[in-house]
């Protein structure tokens, strides 16, 4: 194919474009970067423009734009609808960064970059393998449509409510996301699960305000060790077992043909123990640890604070103590109703030396398992093995991403989760980066991909 050999003739510029990209410090979370946000939006419109895209528009929504765009029409041929996001999560932080997480930094073929992984690195080998497309042919082989988001790292709020006003301009015959990563650089795999999403604040109130602890020691109720102790009573710290009624009613349960599946795929309980740094792996007892991050629900403390936490000693006792929780579901679990469980739970184990308050969070999301025998999932699997040398192997991903059940309930469309980073990019935290092998062999697969879906 041309295509390949143009995308490496000009491997350079696209490097330096994907710093620039990089580069927008676009963290949809934070309302002072609302104009970076629009900035990285304006970048991927001027990329689709350069690819040869028609109709590309920046859609204003009441958060974040939306942007789409897609190629000439090609009669008789499927539509590929390729979906990502621009935003990125906060990079505090800062100090854990060996360089600024927005000044793109290239050491031993990784880019360090917020975002360069998650999810603006696998965006951009679509962005550039149209532009391939564009330069070589005239146009793709099959019709794309494109939609790439800028709320994504907030649970999209206002994505789904645009896929719904927007269905028929966006129908497809497949759905093609790369915001998952593969096994290893030699180890390839194609995700066929994603965990859904929910979570919650809690606000735990003693005192009206903040009390010398000395005078008031032992006399009034310290909200940090209050939610402490509700914090511990909502999972098993020896079996990793949720407590909250009702948590696990509904989750779909793993057969023994699926548990035989989740165990041919390569996996080092020792390796992922040694990637992370923890002393020791923990988990729900009974389950192995792919079967924990695949296909079982979490309880997760995000964040816990409250108090003093400034340098030296300050005998406080405190007014206040807060914590974020998210939980991962599984397959037929409901967002909303795990949310409403677990802000009830909190509140009737709360004691009544103290005012409890739950806030729901709206970055909501179902979990989804794809049918992985679908046509395009064989074509998906066939330009794998074309670039990597392997059939790739089927995995479930821990994370989330809230709008792929979406493809599936407004368009009725599967979607192949073809991601390109891997375990050690480290999303979501200091350091962040992607593995240029990767983008190239992305930029190769996608290519091989949307080629022989043509006369699939």
């Amino acid at each position: 194919m041309q295509e390949l050999d143009y995308l490496e003739s000009n491997r350079d510029r696209h490097i330096e474009e994907l710093r620039a990209f990089l580069s927008i410090p676009s963290v949809s979370t934070r309302s002072e970067h609302a104009g970076d946000v629009q900035a990285a939006a304006d970048f991927v419109v001027q990329q689709l423009r350069a690819a040869g895209l028609e109709a590309v528009e920046k859609h204003s929504t009441p958060g974040h734009p939306v942007v789409t765009g897609h190629t000439k029409p090609v009669a008789g041929a499927p539509t590929v609808l390729i979906y990502g996001h621009y935003d990125v999560q906060p990079a505090e932080p800062l100090e854990l960064w060996k360089t600024p997480p927005f000044v793109p930094d290239l050491r031993d073929g990784k880019l360090y970059a917020r975002g360069a992984a998650d999810d603006k690195g696998q965006v951009f080998i679509y962005l550039k393998v149209l532009e391939a497309f564009h330069q070589v042919r005239g146009g793709c082989p099959v019709n794309v449509k494109v939609l790439i988001e800028g709320e994504e790292e907030i649970g999209s709020p206002n994505l789904v409510p645009f896929l719904k006003a927007h269905k028929k301009e966006l129908a497809c015959d497949v759905v093609l996301v790369s915001d998952t990563h593969m096994m290893g650089y030699d180890t390839p795999s194609i995700t066929v699960g994603l965990r859904g999403l929910t979570s919650v604040e809690v606000t735990v109130q003693g005192a009206s305000g903040d009390l010398h602890s000395g005078t008031y020691g032992g006399s009034v109720a310290n909200p940090i060790q209050v939610l402490c102790e509700m914090l511990v009573a909502c999972k098993n710290p020896r079996t990793g077992k949720i407590l909250i009624p009702g948590f696990y009613d509904d989750v779909r349960r793993l057969s023994a043909q699926d548990r035989r599946k989740l165990a041919e795929a390569p996996h080092d309980d020792e390796k992922f123990r040694s990637a992370t740094g923890a002393p020791a792996l923990f988990g729900e007892k009974g389950f192995s640890t792919i079967e924990r991050i695949g296909a079982r629900p979490t309880f997760e403390v995000n964040g816990i604070w409250g108090g003093y936490m400034g340098e030296g000693l300050k005998t406080v006792l405190p007014s206040q103590a807060h914590a974020k929780i998210s939980m991962r579901l599984v397959p037929d679990q409901d967002p909303q109703s795990i949310a409403k469980a677990t802000e009830a739970f909190l509140k009737e184990i709360a004691p009544p030396h103290v005012n409890v308050t739950v806030t729901r969070e709206r970055n909501q999301g179902d979990a989804i398992w794809v049918d992985a025998d679908f046509p395009a999932m064989q074509v998906a699997r066939d330009a794998v093995r074309k670039v990597f040398g392997t059939a790739p192997h089927l995995t479930l991903e821990g994370g989330s991403i809230p709008i792929v059940a979406n493809f599936k309930k407004v368009l009725r469309r599967d979607t192949i989760l073809l991601g390109f980073g891997l375990p050690d990019d480290r999303l979501h935290a200091p350091n962040e980066k992607f593995d240029l092998r990767m983008l190239d062999r992305g930029m190769k697969t996608v290519a091989h991909l949307l080629n022989d879906l043509a006369t699939a």
